[in-house]
């Protein structure tokens, strides 16, 4: 990161920390975004925030783990248990909206036994609804399998490309967002909504703007009780930024860097007066592990939300530029914190995660 861009962002967050949002003929906003201290007060209320991105380990994507033959509630349940014991509070969920078009009235049932099974275990999830990442295209139906030592060999952009930037899509992703959202609006199991994935990204770049100002416009209509986020990722998309920062109540952000990197962000993004969440951190080989990131968080207040958590058919233990073909054991696992039996990958990984959430 140059320091132009840190202090493009600083005056970007102070902007919205002022109160001044993003006004173009793509975005209108009939609710406005959070003053400072209502999302302040909220962040209060809340213990501070730890968890994972999570996905089940028999599920390959977002399709997979959302429609009705493959959804798998007992596994889940394990699964979040194991979350529990390590004292997380939250997850972080990707949605699918094909998979809410083909059974929308079953999509939001299954969306309500997640819920239900996170509260049992005390996880207060955060729900993501586009994702500009990995494969182009996706069908209903029988997923893939696995390609051997390919890290996401399956994981699904939502809603694809080039569906994305096709118009005439817009009204059923109108339809989609809004009767999620209008649904669960309310429901005080669910943190935090993060409307769009890493927009930008795969070579989509500023093309995602339209569906991104739509989003946000569709978001603010429905007006939810929970907060609404659009994750940083890529200091270099300045307009981007400027649209996700003037549009989040809460400052979320990835950032896969070492911790002095790391606190770099952190100390610019404070600039907003917003709360802040790291909603991606911890590829071990690049020197973003639970040892040096977790406590530094902890420390700041941040919200730590890692990347992987159980070993499965995600293939996320490969890390995104070495794929072995062979299928091998990793030298040293990019994510994940879990085997699939729940074993812990490293114990002292997990005694640390307990620690500080003081379990």
């Amino acid at each position: 990161m140059n320091l132009k861009n840190y202090v493009l962002l600083a005056v970007m967050s102070l902007s919205v920390s002022t109160g001044f949002a993003q006004k173009t003929k793509k975005s209108t906003e009939p609710a406005k975004v959070w003053s400072v201290e209502k999302a302040n007060a909220w962040y209060s209320e809340h213990k501070w925030l730890s968890g994972a991105n999570y996905i089940p380990s028999n599920a390959i994507n977002q399709l997979e783990m959302w429609q009705a033959d493959t959804f798998s509630p007992d596994l889940i349940d394990k699964e979040l248990g194991w979350a529990e014991g390590i004292g997380f509070n939250t997850l972080r969920v990707f949605l699918y909206s094909k998979a809410w078009s083909q059974d929308p009235e079953g999509f939001k049932k299954r969306m309500d036994q997640f819920l239900s099974i996170s509260q049992k275990h005390g996880i207060q999830p955060m729900f993501v609804f586009f994702d500009d990442c990995w494969n182009k295209t996706s069908a209903i139906g029988k997923q893939p399998e696995p390609k051997t030592g390919i890290h996401n060999s399956g994981w699904l952009q939502d809603p694809g490309d080039p569906a994305f930037k096709e118009e005439a899509n817009f009204p059923e992703l109108e339809k989609y967002v809004k009767d999620v959202l209008g649904h669960f609006a309310h429901d005080k199991r669910i943190l935090l909504w993060d409307l769009y994935n890493e927009p930008g990204n795969s070579g989509k770049l500023e093309a995602s703007i339209p569906l991104l100002n739509k989003t946000i416009s569709w978001a603010r209509a429905v007006n939810p009780d929970q907060p609404i986020s659009i994750g940083l990722w890529s200091w270099g998309f300045e307009k981007l930024n400027a649209i996700q920062l003037a549009n989040s109540d809460i400052v979320t952000y990835h950032n896969y860097e070492a911790p002095e990197w790391h606190q770099r962000t952190i100390d610019l993004l404070k600039a907003s007066g917003r709360p802040l969440i790291c909603t991606e951190y911890m590829a071990r080989p690049r020197n973003s592990r639970f040892a040096n990131i977790l406590p530094m968080l902890k420390n700041e207040n941040v919200g730590a939300i890692n990347w992987g958590f159980a070993a499965g058919k995600t293939n996320t233990k490969y890390a995104w530029d070495t794929p072995l073909a062979d299928g091998s054991e990793p030298i040293e696992w990019f994510h994940e914190i879990f085997q699939p039996d729940g074993t812990p990958y490293r114990q002292d990984e997990v005694n640390l995660i307990k620690k500080l959430n003081n379990k």
